[in-house]
This record gives structure tokens, C-alpha cells and sequence, in this order.
């Protein structure tokens, strides 16, 4: 039986002395699910998504991502496992804004150490198929619209080929036509292998997007649904 791509073990957070961010968690999600994270503000979304990511470490439990025992690792370890085991895509794209949307894509791949020629490549046969043409990859991010930019940002994450794709609130900044489009690139990429952590406040996207989502209140998991059923708000 193939290990779940996460498993968090008795995870606790904590920030001080006031109530942990997450308390004694349990979670395990496996490889192509596309799971939703939904809750109230200060319920533990984005704590979990950092643990995850390894840019946070939990104050007790464990965390394993694709074989891996993260919570553990040093600072240029846990760089190395977000470089090569996760893709990353933010609410506000954090593209650079004085590189062209092609160089923005082949940055992580040239960082990584693949040929640029490869990586070149890949980056044009992505941003194809998320429905981008060359005319948009010689432009630059602020010529684009936001599904546009978007969908470079989803590029740039795909580009070292990740085991995981996160998403942190990705169509928090976008109008409602081009939160729909996002909305279909994701099960698009889940429906093709991709496995993905959304985190969001918003119940349609997970609607839209998940095969699982998972409420958080008070930093414990509150409800678990399986299949495209929304949580009630």
C-alpha cells in the first residue's frame, strides 16, 4: 500500500502562551487527492500550509511530505525540499516584475541546476498548456491581467515537476472571472495527477477544485468531507 504524500502526527503549534494555532492534529492526505482547507480566520489554515511548506516547524508531532521527515530538517535542507518536492502559488502571484513571464518560469528550474536549454522547455510546454501564447511569455507580469498572471505563477510552481502543489488563497486578488479561470486550471491539474493542498476562505473554489476538504476550527479538524460537497458556513 503506497504511503500517504502527507502525514501529520500529533502536530501542535504554538505561539506564546495563549491557545496553539494547532492542536494535537492527525492528517494524512494521499498522492492526487486535491484537498481544500477552509475556516475562520485564526483557525489554523495557514500554520498547516507552513508546516507543510517547512517554512514553519511544529512544537510537537511530526511532518512527512513525500517520504520525507521535515519538520527536522536545517534551513538549507528544508530550501532544498521546497525547491525540489513542492510547488508554491501565493494570492499575490510574487512574480518579478523585471523579468520577462518565460524567465519568471525558468528562474526555479536554472536554481535547481537543470540545463537552460531543459529548462527553457519545460517552461514554454507549460505555459502552453495553461493556455498562455508566446506573445504573453516575452511579456512582462504587468502587461497581463491577473488570471493571466496567475496562471505564470501556477507555471513557476510546476516547473521542477513538484510531488505537491500548494495553494494559498490563489484567487484571493482576482475578479470573479479570473478567480473561475484559476478555478478550472486546478482541476484541470488535479484531474491529470496533480496533487494539491488549497488553502481558502472561499467555499465555491473548494467547491469548484477539491475532491476533499477539511474544516478547521480552533486548530482541530472540525468536519472532513470526501467528494465536491461543501462545507457549511
Amino acid at each position: 500500500m503506497t504511503a500517504p504524500i502527507i502525514q501529520l502526527r500529533d502536530v501542535s503549534k504554538k505561539y506564546g502562551t495563549g491557545r496553539p494555532a494547532l492542536d494535537h492534529l492527525d492528517l494524512e492526505v494521499e498522492a492526487g487527492e486535491a484537498l481544500a482547507v477552509l475556516g475562520p480566520s485564526g483557525s489554523g489554515k495557514s500554520t498547516l500550509l507552513n508546516l507543510v511548506a517547512g517554512l514553519d516547524r511544529p512544537s510537537e508531532g511530526a511532518v512527512t511530505v513525500a517520504g520525507l521527515r521535515i519538520d527536522g530538517l536545517s534551513e538549507a535542507a528544508s530550501a532544498r525540499y521546497r525547491r525540489d518536492r513542492i510547488g508554491m502559488v501565493f494570492q499575490f502571484f510574487n512574480l518579478l516584475d523585471d523579468l520577462t513571464v518565460a524567465d519568471n518560469v525558468t528562474l526555479p528550474a536554472l536554481l535547481a541546476g537543470t540545463p537552460r536549454d531543459e529548462a527553457r522547455e519545460r517552461a514554454a510546454l507549460l505555459l502552453e498548456r495553461l493556455g498562455l501564447r508566446p506573445h504573453h511569455a516575452r511579456a512582462y507580469p504587468g502587461r497581463l491581467s491577473g488570471g493571466q498572471r496567475q496562471r505564470v505563477a501556477v507555471a513557476r510552481a510546476l516547473v521542477n515537476r513538484p510531488a505537491l502543489l500548494l495553494a494559498d488563497e490563489p484567487t484571493g486578488a482576482l475578479d470573479t472571472a479570473s478567480a473561475a479561470e484559476v478555478a478550472g486550471l486546478l482541476t484541470e491539474l488535479n484531474a491529470d495527477g496533480q496533487t494539491l493542498v488549497l488553502v481558502t476562505h472561499d467555499v465555491a473554489l473548494a467547491d469548484a477544485c477539491a475532491t476533499r476538504t477539511i474544516e478547521l476550527v480552533d486548530g482541530a479538524i472540525h468536519r472532513d468531507v470526501r467528494g465536491r460537497t461543501a462545507v457549511a458556513r
